[in-house]
C-alpha cells in the first residue's frame, strides 16, 4: 500500500505532465515549476549539499528555499516529474517533522498547485483531514494566524473545529486557508 505522501506526490506528477508549469500558485511569488523545484529539494541535495546551501543561505531556511526554488525550477519539467515520482522523496522526512511533517508538507504544496489550477485535489481525503488537525492542534500558530472566534467545517469530511462564525469548504481550501494562504476567491484568515 503507498503511503499518502507517495500517493499525494505521485497524484501531483500526473496532474502536472502536461500542464501549464507557468501558472500562478497560492504560495506568492511561486509559479508551479517553483512549488515542484521546492518540493523535491531532498532528491537533489544530499545532506552535505543541504549543509552547504544553509550556509550559504546564512543559516536561514526560507532564503535557502527561496533561492533552491528560483534556481532549480529551471530544470527540465521531465526532471521534476521524475523527482516528484521519485522513492526518495516519497521516503523523505523533514528534520524535526517526521512523517507528520513530510504528510503536511506533500499536502499543503500541492494544494497551492491544485487549488490555483482549478483542479481537483491530489491529496488523500483522509491525509487532508489529519493536516487539518495538526493546523487547529497548533492553534494557528504555525502560519501566524488567529483562528479565535472561528469555526470551521468540511463540506467533504466529517470533520469540524472551533466556535463561533462558520468558515465552510472542502478539506482543502480549509487546509490552504489554515495555512496562510489566500484562496483564489481572496478569502483568507486573518493574522495574529
Amino acid at each position: 500500500m503507498k503511503s499518502e505522501v507517495a500517493t499525494t506526490y505521485e497524484g501531483l506528477a500526473d496532474l502536472l505532465d502536461g500542464a501549464p508549469w507557468d501558472a500562478p500558485t497560492l504560495c506568492s511569488k511561486w509559479l508551479v515549476r517553483h512549488v515542484v523545484a521546492h518540493v523535491t529539494m531532498p532528491v537533489r541535495l544530499t545532506p552535505e549539499t543541504f549543509g552547504a546551501e544553509m550556509a550559504a543561505a546564512g543559516g536561514d531556511f526560507a532564503v535557502l528555499s527561496e533561492t533552491v526554488a528560483a534556481r532549480d525550477a529551471s530544470l527540465p519539467v521531465a526532471d521534476l516529474l521524475g523527482q516528484l515520482r521519485s522513492p526518495a522523496l516519497h521516503a523523505w522526512q523533514p528534520p524535526g517533522g517526521g512523517a507528520e511533517g513530510a504528510r503536511s508538507h506533500a499536502v499543503i504544496h500541492s494544494l497551492d498547485v491544485t487549488i490555483a489550477l482549478d483542479r481537483p485535489a491530489v491529496a488523500p481525503l483522509e491525509a487532508m483531514t489529519a493536516v487539518l488537525d495538526v493546523l487547529v492542534g497548533a492553534g494557528g500558530s504555525l502560519f501566524g494566524l488567529d483562528l479565535t472566534g472561528l469555526r470551521f467545517e468540511a463540506t467533504d469530511a466529517a470533520w469540524s473545529w472551533g466556535d463561533g462564525r462558520l468558515v465552510r469548504a472542502g478539506s482543502g481550501p480549509l487546509v490552504a486557508l489554515l495555512s496562510g494562504r489566500t484562496l483564489p476567491t481572496g478569502e483568507a484568515l486573518p493574522r495574529a
